[in-house]
């Protein structure tokens, strides 16, 4: 920095960062560290410009700072260190096995050879850690682990890239589900953001690195945003990744129990209204697009085993071995056309299947038992726009929430109970969908008109006649 730059640092709403740029905004970090230190010294060095500050937690109100004379923190022509001193002497922050294991848990792409291809353009001068003067270890690509890759668009170059893991035995509650890290962050780690739940969740874990969702970050870095043009971003970056993952779950029969799969059978009717109905409100709502799963020509198909012709390459999705890509492909992640022509699902390599445990985890490209994958035979093409689920909370008044591209219908609500009870559930679930989507769709002043026109579309799709009234 240089010396203007390195004094408004220290005001609270400053920055001189870029969003999508990097994975910092303000000097948050820093300034939260003032909490638990007695002093923040922060040395910068840019040519010629070699200056640093000292900086303190005063009052509640006040955090003074003053100009010292550089203690040498920054031996290079160009950078910035900082040097903070803890209050407590006693703090795990002092700890060498505590910080190694922090940064191996929070920056794991930073540390892992998967990920440099990515990671690299954004980091061309390299990335080290120390801790006590030690270099924290790297760990080399597993060949034992599924790859993922998706390229968004008409880009050359990956714009996801990950890994997945069966394992024989649960994994750690911490590192279960599949985690998601932007320019080397790990953001958030679970089932529930990806929206996908295999058979036994204990026992798959994963994670993938896309730089692209940088400019989707929640300030304090520990979510995603899910309204406006950056929670589109997510959510379409999101749809690739399940598609990704997807395959591999198919491939190792980590497919849904029966009792949920007949549950799914009596919601499925209920989601290709939907689908009709958002298709017709996107061109109003714009925000809606992002659930929405269609293509240039009518419903996009995956091909994961079928007849017919693949759709054009947009979005590629390696599912095959550590230099394989197999082409599970979509148009653009954008949304472009309503899903009403009928399509078949594409003919598509095998995709890559388990082989018998090494250590303990399972190849991606080696040959299945019969037990491993289940029911055989032609699978019918995945589905991932808008879906429906039912979840029981007595506690919530709300009568259904929108969790990523779900809408979970709280079964426990008296009002639902009613409506089972007179028979008038499929109105019940509009309106649910319709008041759970609509804190995405709209701002709160416009959350009544957004329900009057979703419900409008849903009695217009009675008869199938709504969107030809309207081209009439």
């Amino acid at each position: 920095m240089a010396r203007r730059e390195l004094s408004r640092f220290h005001d609270i709403a400053a920055s001189t960062k870029t969003r999508g740029q990097g994975i910092g905004f303000a000097g948050v970090g820093i300034k939260l560290s003032l909490l638990v230190c007695d002093e923040v010294l922060t040395e910068t060095r840019r040519g010629k410009v070699h200056v640093a500050t000292s900086w303190r937690l005063a009052t509640k109100h006040k955090a003074p700072w003053r100009w010292v004379p550089p203690p040498g923190l920054v031996t290079s022509s160009h950078g910035t260190g900082i040097r903070i001193l803890l209050k407590n002497p006693l703090s795990p922050l002092l700890d060498a096995g505590f910080l190694e294991t922090a940064l191996q848990r929070h920056f794991e792409p930073l540390l892992d050879g998967t990920f440099d291809d990515v990671l690299t353009p954004h980091y061309p001068s390299g990335l080290s850690f120390a801790v006590d003067g030690r270099p924290v270890p790297r760990r080399e690509a597993d060949p034992f682990r599924a790859p993922i890759s998706v390229r968004l668009g008409r880009r050359r170059r990956p714009a996801v890239v990950g890994y997945l893991v069966r394992d024989t035995v649960p994994v750690a509650e911490d590192q279960r589900g599949v985690g998601v890290s932007t320019l080397g962050k790990v953001i958030k780690r679970g089932w529930d953001w990806l929206g996908l739940s295999p058979a036994a969740p204990d026992l798959v874990s994963g994670l993938i690195e896309a730089p692209g969702l940088a400019e989707a970050l929640t300030l304090n870095k520990a979510d995603f945003i899910r309204t406006g043009p950056r929670g589109m971003t997510y959510l379409a970056y999101r749809k690739a990744v399940q598609e990704a993952v997807s395959v591999h779950l198919a491939a190792w029969g980590e497919g849904r129990e029966p009792a949920e799969e007949a549950r799914r059978r009596r919601t499925r009717p209920l989601e290709r209204d939907l689908q009709n109905v958002l298709g017709e409100l996107a061109d109003e709502f714009p925000l809606l697009a992002s659930l929405v799963e269609r293509q240039s020509g009518g419903q996009k198909r995956l091909p994961m085993g079928g007849r017919g012709q693949a759709p054009a390459a947009a979005v590629a999705v390696g599912a095959g071995g550590a230099g394989d890509a197999t082409g599970v492909e979509e148009a653009s992640p954008a949304p472009q056309a309503p899903d009403t022509a009928p399509g078949t699902p594409a003919s598509a390599p095998a995709p890559p299947q388990p082989a018998a445990p090494a250590g303990a985890h399972q190849a991606a490209d080696a040959e299945p038992s019969g037990a491993a994958l289940g029911r055989q035979g032609p699978r019918r093409p995945a589905r991932y726009g808008l879906a429906v689920q039912f979840e029981s909370r007595p506690e919530d008044s709300a009568l259904g929430r929108l969790v990523e591209s779900t809408v979970w219908v709280n079964e426990a609500h008296p009002a639902y109970r009613r409506a089972a009870a007179s028979r008038s559930e499929g109105y019940h679930l509009a309106l649910t969908v319709s008041m759970a989507l609509a804190p995405l769709a709209v701002e709160p002043a416009g959350v009544h008109e957004f329900v009057t026109a979703f419900l409008s579309r849903w009695g217009e799709s009675l008869d199938g006649g709504g969107r030809r009234r309207r081209r009439a």
